[in-house]
């Protein structure tokens, strides 16, 4: 097992140093492997070459910050112990920001790009394409149906879709047996209690222009958030992401795969249907699309009256 101990003293001078308009520049230069909604993934060599840095800049105060680390162990507890589901381990280290803000890094092993299933998926024969979206969508009903055991006092919300998955011990070509699946997105720690939701919410909207925050809220927050606990949703995103991931040709078959599944646990669950996916798809492409926008006008602004701006922005993205 990697080891995720960290100079916290070292990765306060790389954020010191870090400029998130070119993260990959600077005394002490970092890759972006990958962008969250909240987050952006980094490979700081100069701290470890073994290991990946979530940077989340989106806090204000330190009680936002405890709050969110108090509850990141909490769902974990709850998606390993009670789920039983694996996850990627990740150790969060809390660091000063711009203005004295907190900064939180989720501190993970560098992962084998190719076993991240959305990857895998583009290696495999289409027998093992199968298996391996069939294992995943497991995986996912694992978790709706501790949900549904808990009848509402308790709830986990999945964003379960490919990209966030690891096939452990893939070799490249063809899958192993078992397939042992580990969830990797860990840093949106998703729980409600008696319906409502643990997590701030308002952490998703904080690189927005502050005077168009209201209209993001208005019109995607609240089904941005709670689509997550939703199993037809959860499925259809995983079903959606195969059109992000340029393999449209899956769908049908997939869909008729995830009925299956989920007709099996969930009869209550409506049928899903190759247009519901493509419709839902091109609504999440322009949530996303029109969040991004506005993240980038937030950024010329900060730019335009001279202050820092502390968050990394992804380029163009290919849908």
């Amino acid at each position: 097992m990697v080891d995720l101990a960290v100079d916290r003293a070292a990765l306060q001078r790389f954020e010191d140093l870090f400029n998130p308009s070119q993260p990959e520049t600077g005394p002490l230069p970092a890759k972006v492997l990958g962008y969250g909604e909240i987050s952006t993934v980094l490979a700081i060599d100069s701290l470890s070459p073994h290991l990946a840095f979530k940077r989340m800049a989106m806090f204000e105060t330190e009680s936002e910050a405890a709050a969110y680390t108090a509850l990141y162990a909490e769902a974990m507890a709850i998606l390993t112990g009670e789920v039983g589901l694996q996850t990627v381990p990740g150790e969060l280290i809390q660091i000063r920001g711009i203005n004295g803000r907190p900064i939180i890094y989720l501190v993970q092993p560098k992962l084998n790009p190719q076993a991240i299933a959305s990857r895998a998926m583009h290696l495999l024969a289409a027998a093992d394409q199968v298996r391996l979206f069939t294992a995943v969508l497991h995986e996912i009903c694992r978790v709706f149906a501790f949900n549904q055991a808990q009848d509402g006092v308790l709830a986990l919300g999945l964003d379960g879709q490919m990209s966030n998955w690891v096939v452990r011990d893939f070799a490249g070509a063809t899958l192993p047996e078992p397939i042992i699946l580990e969830f990797l997105d860990t840093s949106s720690p998703l729980v409600q209690k008696n319906g409502v939701e643990q997590l701030d919410a308002e952490l998703f909207l904080r690189s927005a222009p502050p005077f168009l925050r209201w209209l993001l809220r208005w019109l995607f927050l609240q089904d941005v958030v709670t689509r997550y606990y939703d199993a037809r949703k959860v499925s259809i995103d995983l079903l959606g992401n195969l059109y992000k991931e340029q393999l449209p040709d899956l769908v049908p078959a997939f869909v008729t795969i995830a009925n299956q599944m989920l007709q099996e646990q969930f009869p209550q669950v409506a049928p899903i249907t190759v247009k519901d996916v493509a419709a839902y798809y091109r609504e999440d492409a322009m949530i996303w699309r029109v969040y991004l926008t506005f993240r980038r006008f937030d950024r010329w602004l900060h730019r335009l009256f001279r202050k820092p701006y502390p968050y990394v922005l992804p380029g163009h993205i290919k849908r």
